[in-house]
Order: C-alpha cells, then sequence, then structure tokens
C-alpha cells in the first residue's frame, strides 16, 4: 500500500494541464484549455482543463475531476496505478507498506494481465542485455539494424529464448497465475503442456499511450518458412490491435509539440526515425488503418504525414487509408520514398539533416500524390483518366468540412485541366448517394422496429429545492473566501402611528460567513446528502483556518463529493467553449454581481421552503389532522410576501 506521504508529494507535484496533455491536444481557452474529449468521437471541442483549480470535465460525457481521476478513466487504472504513473513523471520515490492478502485478492483480471505483461516486457529485455545467449542472439541483431543502446531501453526491446517454455517457467516460479499468462497470449497452453508463444523472437513491446503494456510484437530471426516473419499477441480484455499505434507513447510528447504526425507501416521504422531525430512517429504494425487509430492520432493534432516506401503495389493498397484520415476530418500529406528504399533503410543511409531535409521538401498534398501516383496508368487513355479524376473526387467527398471540399476540387480542376463544375457535379452526385445510403438504412433500421404501445409518460417534477442548494453550494465553493459588502435591512415598528420604518446598515463579512449565518438562523439543512456533506467539509474548513481549500474537496476520498465540486466548479468555466468574447458577447463578472448573487440564493431557498411549509399545513388541515391555525398562516404568507419583494418577483 502506497503511504499517504507519497500521495500528497504526488498530488502537490501533480499539474493537471501537464498530465492531460500526454493524452489530449489542448489549446488555449482564457485562462484554461480546451479539447477534443477523449471518451467520445467528436469534432467540436467540449473536454474543459483548469489549471487554476486543477480539474477537468468533458461536458459530452459529464465527467470530470482531476489528474488522478482522468487516469483512471482514461487508462483504466487502478488508484494505487494512478499515483505510481505520476510518481514516476514527477521522479517521485514510491515509499510502500506490504499489501494484505485481502489486498492482491482485489487486484481484477485485467489488472493482473497488465502485471504479466509489464513481467514479461522487463524479463525479456534483461535476458537480452544480460546473458549469454541474450547478448549473441538478441541484442546481435538489433545492434545488427544499427539501433543503439539508449533506443533500445527507450523502446524496451528484448529477447524470448529459443527453448519451449523458458518463459513460462520463469513467470509461474515469479508466482504468476498461468490463466493470465494465457490470456494474454504469451502462453500457450494444449492439453496439460504449455510452451511459450515468442519462443526464438526479439521482441517488441506495444505501449499504450501512458506507457502500459498491452501486448509484444516478435519477429523470427531463422528462415524457417513454415513460421510467421512477425507474430503479434492475440485480441484479449488489454490489447485490440485495431486500437493501438506502435511508438503512441513515445512519440505522444512530439506529435503535439510538432503539430504533425508521420504515420509508417513497421516496427523499425518507428525505431531508425526516433534514432535519427525525428520522434513524432507512429505505427500500424503492417495492419490496415483504422477509425480508431486515426482518432487516437486526432487527440494530438490535425495533422498527419503518410510515409509510403518505394513499392508501388503496398502503396496502391495502403493509399485506402488516407481516404479514411480525410473522414476524420483531419490534414493529409504523402511522402514517397525512392525505389528500394523505406523508413527504416532511408534512416540509416542518410543523415539527421538530410532525413529532416527529405521529408519536409517531399511532403505533398493527397491529390498530387494520387494523379502523380495514377496517371501513369491512364496516360492517354480519356476512359482511364475520367476513372481516375472520380477516384480523386470520392476521396475528396470523404472531407467533413464544405470550404475544404470546394478547395480541393478547384485545385484537382487545375491539375487535371477540367472544369471546377464538372467536378461538382460529380462530387454532388457522390454526396447525394451517400445521404440517400444512410437514409435507406435509417429507413430499414424502422422498418425492423416493433411497434409498441403507446405510454403514458410520467413528467418528471423538478425538484427546485435540489437546484437551489446546488447554486448555494457553487457561490461557496467559488466564492467563499471572499469578503464583500452587504446591507442588513432592520424593521422597526413606530409606536404611535403603528407603521413599519425600514433602515438599513451597511457592513463587511466573507460570503461563507454570511450563508453560514443565514442558514444557521432558519435552522436548513440540505435534503441532498452530498450537498449536506459538501456543505459540512466547507464549513468545517472554514471554522479550522477561516480559509476555503478547494483541492481537498476536488481530491476528497469519497468519490461523489470530488465528482459533484468538479462538476459545479466547471459549469462555470463552460462558456469559454463558445469563445463568446470572439464573438462580442461579453459575460458579467460574478463578483460585480456578488451579493445579490448570495442574496438571491438564500431568499430563494428560504421562498421554496416556506411555500413547501404552506403547502403541508394545508395539507394536515384537509386530512383533518390538524385545525387550522389562520394567524400562523398568515405569518407565513407575510414572509413569503417579503421575499418575493426582496426578489423583485411577483406573488
Amino acid at each position: 500500500m502506497i503511504t499517504r506521504s507519497t500521495i500528497d508529494r504526488v498530488f502537490e507535484s501533480a499539474r493537471v494541464e501537464e498530465v492531460i496533455g500526454e493524452f489530449v491536444q489542448l489549446k488555449k481557452a482564457g485562462s484554461n484549455f480546451k479539447g477534443l474529449s477523449p471518451f467520445t468521437d467528436e469534432k467540436t471541442p467540449s473536454f474543459m482543463v483548469s489549471p487554476v483549480k486543477q480539474i477537468w470535465k468533458d461536458f459530452s460525457t459529464g465527467k470530470g475531476g482531476n489528474a488522478i481521476s482522468f487516469l483512471m478513466e482514461h487508462e483504466h487504472y487502478t488508484y494505487p496505478e494512478a499515483i505510481k504513473w505520476l510518481a514516476n513523471k514527477y521522479n517521485i520515490e514510491i515509499d510502500e507498506t506490504e499489501q494484505t492478502n485481502e489486498e492482491k485478492a482485489q487486484m481484477n483480471e485485467r489488472e493482473s494481465m497488465f502485471l504479466v505483461s509489464n513481467f514479461a516486457k522487463d524479463y525479456f529485455h534483461n535476458l537480452m542485455l544480460n546473458t549469454n545467449q541474450g547478448k549473441a542472439i538478441g541484442l546481435s541483431y538489433f545492434k545488427e539494424r544499427g539501433f543503439r543502446e539508449e533506443t533500445i531501453k527507450k523502446f524496451d526491446l528484448g529477447y524470448c529464448l529459443d527453448e519451449w517454455d523458458n518463459f513460462t517457467k520463469a513467470a509461474l516460479e515469479k508466482g504468476y497465475d498461468l490463466k493470465y499468462l494465457e490470456s494474454t497470449g504469451l502462453t500457450i497452453v494444449k492439453e496439460n503442456k504449455q510452451f511459450d508463444r515468442f519462443k526464438g523472437r526479439v521482441m517488441f513491446p506495444i505501449h499504450s499511450m501512458s506507457g502500459r503494456i498491452l501486448g509484444f510484437g516478435g519477429r523470427i530471426l531463422t528462415n524457417d518458412k513454415k513460421a510467421a516473419k512477425y507474430l503479434n499477441s492475440p485480441e484479449s480484455d488489454i490489447y485490440h490491435k485495431s486500437k493501438i499505434l506502435y511508438g503512441i507513447y513515445q512519440a505522444k510528447k512530439e506529435i503535439a509539440k510538432q503539430d504533425n504526425c508521420f504515420l509508417v507501416e513497421g516496427y523499425t521504422d518507428v525505431i531508425s526515425f526516433h534514432q535519427s531525430g525525428i520522434e513524432n512517429v507512429v505505427a500500424s504494425s503492417g495492419t490496415a488503418l483504422t477509425a480508431e487509430q486515426i482518432r487516437l492520432v486526432n487527440r494530438l493534432t490535425k495533422n498527419i504525414t503518410v510515409l509510403f516506401d518505394g513499392d508501388a503495389a503496398g502503396i496502391r493498397a495502403s493509399i485506402r487509408g488516407i481516404d479514411l484520415i480525410l473522414e476524420q476530418g483531419m490534414n493529409v500529406k504523402v511522402v514517397q520514398f525512392p525505389d528500394g528504399e523505406d523508413p527504416d533503410s532511408f534512416a540509416k543511409s542518410h543523415s539527421d539533416s538530410e532525413l529532416a531535409k527529405y521529408l519536409e521538401d517531399s511532403a505533398q498534398d493527397f491529390i498530387n500524390f494520387k494523379v502523380s501516383l495514377l496517371i501513369k496508368e491512364a496516360k492517354n487513355d480519356p476512359v482511364k483518366k475520367a476513372g481516375l479524376i472520380r477516384d480523386i473526387v470520392s476521396s475528396i467527398s470523404k472531407i467533413p468540412d464544405s470550404i475544404q471540399r470546394e478547395v480541393y476540387i478547384q485545385e484537382c480542376a487545375r491539375i487535371m485541366e477540367i472544369s471546377e463544375q464538372v467536378l461538382f457535379n460529380e462530387m454532388a452526385q457522390l454526396l447525394s448517394k451517400s445521404s440517400s445510403s444512410n437514409t435507406k438504412k435509417n429507413f430499414e433500421k424502422r422498418q425492423n422496429l416493433e411497434v409498441v404501445k403507446k405510454q403514458n409518460i410520467q413528467l418528471k417534477e423538478i425538484n427546485q429545492l435540489s437546484i437551489l442548494e446546488r447554486e448555494i453550494i457553487k457561490i461557496l465553493l467559488l466564492y467563499g473566501n471572499e469578503e464583500i459588502d452587504f446591507v442588513e435591512e432592520i424593521i422597526n415598528v413606530d409606536e404611535e402611528s403603528g407603521k413599519e420604518i425600514t433602515t438599513y446598515k451597511k457592513y463587511t463579512n466573507k460570503v461563507s460567513s454570511e450563508i453560514y449565518l443565514h442558514l444557521q438562523d432558519d435552522e436548513i439543512e440540505f435534503t441532498n446528502p452530498i450537498f449536506q456533506e459538501i456543505y459540512n467539509d466547507v464549513i468545517h474548513q472554514f471554522n479550522l483556518t477561516d480559509k476555503l481549500e478547494i483541492e481537498k474537496l476536488v481530491n476528497h476520498e469519497n468519490k461523489n463529493i470530488a465528482q459533484t465540486v468538479t462538476s459545479i466548479l466547471m459549469d462555470e468555466e463552460k462558456h469559454q467553449l463558445s469563445d463568446w468574447e470572439k464573438k462580442n458577447i461579453f459575460v458579467t463578472s460574478a463578483l460585480e454581481v456578488l451579493q445579490k448573487a448570495v442574496n438571491d440564493s438564500i431568499f430563494n431557498l428560504r421562498r421554496v421552503l416556506i411555500a413547501k411549509k404552506i403547502n403541508e399545513l394545508l395539507v394536515e388541515v384537509k386530512e383533518g389532522k390538524k385545525q387550522i391555525d389562520l394567524e400562523e398562516v398568515k405569518n407565513y404568507t407575510d414572509l413569503k410576501k417579503r421575499l418575493f419583494s426582496k426578489l423583485n418577483r411577483v406573488i
């Protein structure tokens, strides 16, 4: 178990914008940052991070919290794992006490699979560096490929001995369950026999965006024609090949910094580029590019540069992925290497500066690339040329932005020497077909729907008390420490005339004290138990130190309290997502009207409680439980009128 002092050091050091910035591309929005939600597929940012409050909120899903809760939501970490990840990021030494058997038993299956995978990564890496066979075969292979020791360590490269069950035996001896060795695909179990899936292969661990080991790629070093050259971990609860990109963990910071991502095909392409100083590079690991992989990059940048080797057949097969990138609203450029070269070989045969210059000079727009690739086939054949044009227009039609589509149509018309109108007509037909296809699918879905009997919909009554209680909590959280001027209304009755004489007295008080005194006078308790707990914590803090420390509530051990506090705090920042000021819409500062907001929140709460009390009295009288007390009803009604007057409301 991690000690309290370690957890406190982590909370003191961790910056929520730095942590989330490793997973999401954040852009400045006033005093905050905004970005695309990492939990949903969206085109308009709804994700907000507040460096001042050290919290985040995803308005598309309602999720929110601190740096710890983000790692738990996004990476499915347990609380201790999130603490350890942050401790590692900020170079904090972890103090731990030994786990009890009960705590060990609480580790779920996914976490057990991650533990096994991490053990395998360390085992293969250490075995390659520290055993004779590992050095002679595994390490020598990587050095022959030109990889330096720091590169080998950076990517946790390793080697699995060419023995049937060397790794499996070692894992079992360390106490790892065979069940998880099998479910991760590290061990193959057949008829009471078990053997290593990756025996005799050099190992490429596949990291998640946060650095967890999801699976492995293994390359065979012999010329066995019956065995696959590359072998990947099978699909599992933690490894989904279509949802991860090789190298994303090592590349994410540089992708965001350079605002561009190079996309290659293989493991060694990624590693060679890193060694040449190009770190914003990932690989699809030989699989067809998927929408999930593209969205992974989309969190960090809107720009992808696809790198192709000189193999024309391979290019034709891979070029289909460009349309998928365009569909995601991303900007695509293409670089083609000379015949016989791939990213790995080119990086090795050229200096770092030559590689960087080639990538910059050779990058071309996808239209120019597609034309240069396919025009050779069309030559002077009008039919083939028409087919090429349709192919390009088809790609342009995938772009969701209409202005961008028009610009590309104009460019295509210029290159292919054809009128824009013809291309616009062709694209209109493609878009119409796509729309009709979607309409047909939706119609078919509706046709398959069962007709259900119309049900009486019960309208849910709005809980006014909960809304008003939330408003009081919000004011306490945001402005509890503020000292402002209030006005006290003093009513005296003139002895001679019997008329009420109202005088006003100005005084200064803390917002928290003002709210506390009013609620204490009326003996009001919140009907929402979470709000009551938050209120108790806030008042307790003020009683102890005369100051509210928001971070104690944001990092509260009660998840419901932490979540509610985060949600309330971030709701204030929501308007920044819309850039209202750029549209000349200026929001009144809450501090300017804080006195009114405090008074209104208290008066409104009293108003609703009084109305509730009057209704309860009338119900009791109606049911014969109580004799009507006209004086009591009149007093409550007069009080209600007075509150309506203060609120400038018509009763």
